[in-house]
């Protein structure tokens, strides 16, 4: 079955960076859409980043464009969210998603998060 799990979240001061990390198992991986979706204290979930393998484009929501870079190693099955210049309102749960239909925006399969925090 398809897991997949995150890594690299804690706690940063505003103007800082992380590295988020996300070990794929289970799927044909050049197969899937990856992506990046966050959920704020007391908000919906939102997308964050996306990556697809064909092209190798990515994608981002608009407040983090300039800050944040996806990006991912096919042979390791692992995707990436580095994160700089982090703002307090970045912190959240970050989850790691996959998709299998070519969506980016609305993914099939969710890991189980990482938890940033960023202090003002």
């Amino acid at each position: 079955q398809v897991q997949l799990v995150e890594s690299g979240g804690g706690l940063v001061q505003a103007g800082g960076s992380l590295r988020l990390s996300c070990a794929a198992s289970g799927l044909a991986f050049s197969g899937y859409n990856m992506g990046w979706f966050r959920q704020a204290p007391g908000k919906d979930s939102e997308f964050v980043a996306a990556i697809t393998w064909r092209g190798g484009k990515t994608y981002y929501t608009d407040s983090v464009k300039g800050r944040f870079i996806i990006s991912g190693d096919l042979a390791k099955m692992q995707v990436y969210l580095q994160m700089n210049s982090l703002k307090p309102e970045d912190t959240a749960v970050y989850y790691c998603a996959a998709d299998p239909r070519g969506r980016l925006y609305v993914m099939e399969y969710w890991g189980k998060g990482t938890r940033v925090t960023v202090s003002s």
